[in-house]
C-alpha cells in the first residue's frame, strides 16, 4: 500500500505557511504565488490551523470583511486534522471524506513535513491503478 511517505516523495515536502497575524489578504497572495489552495498557520515552528480558499469565501467574502484587515489567526481552521507520514493513502481517503476537508497537513514529532490535498492523493491512487492494470495485461498477453 501507498503511504504518506511515499506520495511526499514524489510530491514534495514543501509546506507554505503563514503567522496567525499575518492577514487574510498576505495569506492569498502566498496562495496565488504558490498555486495553492490552502496555507498552514504555524506558530514556533508547530501547526496551529489551516486557512483554505474555503475558509476566505464562507469568513471574509460572505461577511463582507476585509482581507487587509483580518488576520489569518480569526477565520483559520484551528487545530487542523493531520496526518503521519506512515500512514496509507486509503487512511488519508477515509479521513478526508469522513471530515469533509480538502486538505491534510503531515506532522512528524510536532512539526509539518508536507501537505496533501484530495487532488494528490486522487492522482496517486489513479497512477497506482493504471500500473496495476499494465501489469495485468502484460501478465495476460504473456509479455
Amino acid at each position: 500500500m501507498t503511504t504518506v511517505s511515499d506520495l511526499l516523495a514524489q510530491k514534495g515536502h514543501d509546506v507554505w505557511s503563514i503567522e496567525p497575524e499575518a492577514t487574510v489578504f498576505e495569506a492569498l497572495q502566498l496562495m496565488a504565488e504558490k498555486r495553492i489552495g490552502a496555507v498552514l498557520v504555524i506558530t514556533s515552528g508547530r501547526p496551529i490551523g489551516i486557512l483554505s480558499e474555503r475558509d476566505y469565501a464562507r469568513k471574509i467574502i460572505l461577511l463582507d470583511r476585509s482581507s487587509r484587515q483580518t488576520p489569518v489567526r480569526e477565520i483559520m481552521t484551528p487545530d487542523p486534522v493531520f496526518i503521519r507520514p506512515d500512514q496509507t493513502l486509503e487512511e488519508c481517503m477515509a479521513l478526508m471524506t469522513a471530515r469533509r476537508i480538502r486538505h491534510l497537513p503531515v506532522v512528524q514529532d510536532d512539526r509539518a513535513v508536507g501537505l496533501i490535498s484530495i487532488g494528490d492523493v486522487v492522482k496517486a491512487k489513479l497512477s497506482n491503478q493504471q500500473f496495476v492494470i499494465r501489469q495485468l495485461e502484460n501478465y495476460i498477453s504473456g509479455r
